[in-house]
C-alpha cells in the first residue's frame, strides 16, 4: 500500500511539474499564456466568420499586408509598440481599402488584388526591416516574441480582444445573414456594407494584436486553424465560435508547454499544436470528419 501510495504521489508530482510547474514559477510563461488566451478570445470568433464568408485567404493577405506599416514604426522609433501599432494598423486599413478599390474598379478580382499587395506589403516590410534592424529584429517582427510581452503589450492584446467580443456581440445577426443570405440582407437592411468594413477594420486589429505575440507569418494562424477545426465538431455558429477560442486557448497553452520542456521556439510551437487539432479534428470530428464520412450511421426505415 505503501509504495501504491508513493508511486501515485510521484506520478501527481510528474503531471504538476510537466502541466504547472512552467505558468507556476515564471513569470514569462504567464504573461505568455495571458497573452494567448486574449488572442484566442478574439481571433477565434473573427476567424470563424472569415471562414464562413469564404475570406480565408483574405485573413492571411492582411497578416501580411499590415508587415509595412509596422516596419516604417520600427524604422522610425524601434521596437515600440506604439509606433508599430499604429504603422500596422494604417497599412492594414490602407491595404484593405486600396483592394476593394482596384476590385470595383479595374477588371482584376479582389483575390487576384488581394495576393498582389499581399506580395508587395510583404517584400516591401522585409526590405524595410532590414535597412535598420539586424536578423533578430527581422525574426521578432516575422515569428513574434510571445515569450517576452509586456504589460503595455498584453494590455493591447486585451484591448482588442474586449472591443472584438463586444463588436460582435452587437454586429452578430446582421453577420450571420451576410454569412448565410448577403443578398436578402442587402434586400431588407442597409447594415451591410456598414457591416462588412467593420468586420475587415476587426480583422486587421485582430491581426496586429497578434502581430505582436506571433509575428505577422503566424498572427492569422490563431484565427484560421481553431475555426477550421471548430467546423467539424458542429454546425451551429454559436457553438463554433466557443469551440473556436477552446481550441485556440488549448492551443496556446499546448504549445507553450512544449516549447519549454522541448526547447522549441513558442510561436510556431503554438501553431503546430492549433494544425495537430485540425488534423484531428478532421479525422474524427463529427460534423464531416472523415472517418464519420467513411462509417456512415444507419438511416433511419420506413
Amino acid at each position: 500500500m505503501r509504495t501504491s501510495a508513493t508511486a501515485t504521489s510521484r506520478d501527481c508530482s510528474t503531471v504538476l511539474d510537466l502541466f504547472y510547474t512552467p505558468f507556476s514559477e515564471f513569470e514569462f510563461m504567464q504573461r505568455a499564456l495571458v497573452g494567448v488566451i486574449a488572442i484566442a478570445l478574439g481571433g477565434g470568433p473573427i476567424g470563424v466568420f472569415l471562414m464562413l464568408r469564404r475570406m480565408s485567404l483574405t485573413g492571411d493577405a492582411m497578416a501580411h499586408a499590415i508587415l509595412p506599416g509596422a516596419a516604417v514604426g520600427y524604422l522610425l522609433a524601434g521596437l515600440s509598440l506604439p509606433a508599430m501599432t499604429i504603422g500596422g494598423l494604417a497599412a492594414g486599413v490602407i491595404v484593405a481599402v486600396a483592394a476593394g478599390l482596384v476590385s470595383r474598379f479595374t477588371a482584376l478580382k479582389e483575390d487576384a488584388s488581394l495576393a498582389a499587395f499581399y506580395l508587395l506589403s510583404l517584400a516591401l516590410g522585409v526590405t524595410i526591416v532590414s535597412l535598420r534592424g539586424s536578423n533578430v529584429d527581422l525574426l521578432h517582427v516575422l515569428f513574434g516574441t510571445v515569450l517576452a510581452l509586456d504589460d503595455d503589450t498584453l494590455l493591447l492584446l486585451a484591448s482588442i480582444s474586449t472591443i472584438t467580443v463586444l463588436a460582435l456581440a452587437i454586429l452578430y445577426r446582421p453577420l450571420v445573414l451576410e454569412c448565410v443570405d448577403p443578398i436578402f440582407l442587402r434586400s431588407v437592411s442597409r447594415a451591410g456594407t456598414p457591416t462588412h468594413l467593420i468586420f475587415l477594420g476587426l480583422v486587421v486589429l485582430n491581426l496586429v494584436g497578434g502581430f505582436h505575440a506571433l509575428g505577422t507569418l503566424l498572427a492569422v494562424g490563431m484565427m484560421m486553424l481553431p475555426a477550421a477545426a471548430a467546423r467539424f465538431w458542429t454546425s451551429d455558429i454559436t457553438m463554433m465560435m466557443i469551440v473556436s477560442i477552446v481550441i485556440g486557448i488549448v492551443s496556446g497553452i499546448a504549445g507553450l508547454l512544449l516549447s519549454f520542456h522541448v526547447e522549441l521556439p513558442a510561436g510556431p510551437a503554438i501553431i503546430l499544436s492549433a494544425g495537430a487539432v485540425y488534423v484531428a479534428s478532421l479525422l474524427v470530428g463529427r460534423t464531416g470528419g472523415v472517418l464519420w464520412l467513411a462509417w456512415p450511421g444507419k438511416h433511419l426505415e420506413a
